[in-house]
């Protein structure tokens, strides 16, 4: 299994990390402020981070319920432009979807990390560096050791809806 594969960072982190969990409504800030949107986990899924996990901004792959999988970049912490209380783990997957997914089951592949997490000085700047963020995820994703994963079997595990 693919799984078996791990990988330290100078952080601690044990990657790839594998999760899943219902799409909850965020802050609403992804697809009306920044033109960006993502799929939020639910707090309790936050919650089961590793302690030694680093906030930060991440990149690997994203399946909506039975669809297919996708590029991924994903933001945890707690977003120090906004100043948030909560802790959140936000991905924005790189495909365009017809309709929001709340409720939807979302499973991620966490396997690489692009940078801490960092106040901005403006809207601005936040948008440029997510757009940064988002073709650093592309670029790391076109590479042998992660594009394996696309096809690890926790993607393939059909979902129980009942």
């Amino acid at each position: 299994m693919l799984r078996a594969i791990l990988r330290y960072s100078t952080m601690g982190e044990c990657l790839p990390y594998f999760t899943k969990g219902k799409v909850v409504k965020g802050f609403g800030r992804g697809s009306k402020e920044l033109g960006i949107p993502t799929a939020n986990f639910p707090e309790e899924v936050v919650a089961k981070l590793p302690a030694s996990f680093s906030t930060g901004v991440y990149f690997g792959w994203a399946k909506v319920d039975d669809g297919e999988v996708h590029k991924m970049v994903m933001s945890i912490g707690w977003n120090p432009f906004y100043k948030n209380k909560k802790k959140s783990m936000e991905t924005h997957i790189l495909h365009t979807f017809k309709e929001d997914f709340y409720g939807s089951v979302l499973r991620v592949a966490i396997l690489g990390y692009i940078r801490e997490e960092r106040g901005f000085s403006s809207l601005e700047d936040l948008i440029a560096a997510i757009k940064s963020d988002i073709a650093e995820s592309e670029e790391q994703l076109k590479r042998q050791e992660y594009s394996i994963f696309k096809t690890d079997n926790f993607f393939q595990d059909k979902i129980d809806f009942s």
